[in-house]
């Protein structure tokens, strides 16, 4: 069981990436912004990789984390599989041909993973059985934000404007296709399509009649077969991060900053997101101080609506009237240096390296279970 840390010697952290989804990618490139930044005179660092098909492999250090030639990452599989027994925070070696070794006790792990199997609750719970301290949000937030269905009706609950959306589900697609495209219809035209439970903007569709629709829910299916569909809405995408204190500090928000896509994209999608340079962020955003600050106030609430701890980033749309809406919260954003979460922190005043050792101390100070 991994009790409180001595101060007196260097912090072990487990940072672990990759998964079997697909956003195994972009969880390799904010792993190489994490691994890059923690300082090695203070922490003690275990890569683990998490190979596509869910093995976990102890990682070179070496290992190329970036896009090259159009090639996307991903988790060396040569690396001993790992184990981490329930209870005893500890990993351990399983060499082919040797006896288990244990790697020592861990700290604190640092799960830079997204989507499925990872952003979503599962090792959240796997740490919190096997006693190890974690950086970001718990399994119910962690869970809740993943699904983008429960998400917006627990902000919805929760006082929070957003727009009208129609979820559809795998059997009511199946066996009663003809009601839903009606109930889709009701939202006007276009609407954007997405899966339930991925992010970084894959399997995302705009559809403007009801021939794209079907394409598109069929596009999202192939990611989930619980899928999202929503009204458009016209307005620029704000975003603000919002991140823990300590003690009994408020949750602090972020400047808020602004997307920028050039021409080609309709959208923020995955490949304005992560391939080429097709994305900028403008911080602070240009809107009005009192729009700003309401922003900030409403992240802080959609944050702790979910019961988020560590950092989140909440997506927000501002209207030409004026409104905001919530888009999204994301419990596990981007985070590689230049990602849009780091980058407003870092407007703010919290560069990249002091973001990473900020989390890292707030999981150590955090204690396991009912909280």
């Amino acid at each position: 069981m991994n009790e409180q840390h001595d101060s007196r010697r260097r912090v072990r952290v487990a940072v672990v990436f990759g998964g079997r989804n697909s956003e195994h990618a972009v969880s390799l490139m904010g792993a190489g912004s994490v691994l890059a930044a923690l300082d090695r005179s203070r922490y003690d660092v275990i890569p683990v990789g998490i190979a596509a098909d869910g093995r976990w492999v102890l990682a070179p250090e070496d290992q190329t984390f970036q896009i090259e030639d159009g090639e996307l990452p991903a988790v060396a599989d040569t690396g001993a599989e790992l184990a981490l027994p329930s209870g005893t925070g500890r990993l351990v070696a399983l060499d082919p041909g040797r006896i288990p070794a244990s790697l020592g006790e861990v700290d604190v792990v640092f799960p830079m993973l997204h989507g499925p199997f990872g952003e979503d609750g599962t090792i959240q719970g796997l740490l919190e059985m096997a006693g190890v301290r974690y950086v970001g949000s718990g399994v119910l937030a962690s869970a809740v934000g993943m699904d983008k269905a429960y998400m917006k009706a627990m902000l919805a609950a929760a006082g929070l404007p957003v727009g009208p959306y129609v979820v559809v589900r795998d059997r009511e697609w199946r066996l009663d296709r003809d009601r839903v495209l009606k109930d889709i219809e009701g939202l006007g035209w276009p609407v954007f399509v997405k899966p339930s439970r991925a992010g970084s903007s894959q399997g995302i569709s705009r559809a403007g009649d009801v021939a794209e629709l079907v394409t598109a829910v069929e596009a999202a299916r192939e990611h989930d077969p619980k899928v999202l569909v929503e009204a458009a809405i016209e307005g620029r995408e704000i975003e603000c991060a919002v991140l823990e204190s300590f003690g009994d500090e408020p949750p602090a928000a972020s400047m808020p900053g602004e997307v920028l896509v050039t021409d080609d994209h309709e959208f923020f999608d995955f490949s304005a997101k992560y391939i080429g340079s097709d994305m900028s962020l403008q911080v602070p955003a240009d809107i009005p101080v009192a729009a700003g600050e309401e922003l900030r106030q409403m992240a802080v609430r959609a944050y702790e609506a979910l019961g988020c701890e560590g950092l989140s980033r909440v997506d927000f749309f501002y209207t030409p009237s004026g409104s905001l809406i919530v888009n999204e919260i994301n419990t596990m954003p981007g985070f590689t240096a230049m990602s849009v979460a780091p980058q407003l922190w870092a407007a703010s005043g919290l560069p990249y390296a002091e973001l990473v050792d900020h989390l890292i101390r707030l999981a150590l100070e955090r204690p396991l279970g009912l909280r």
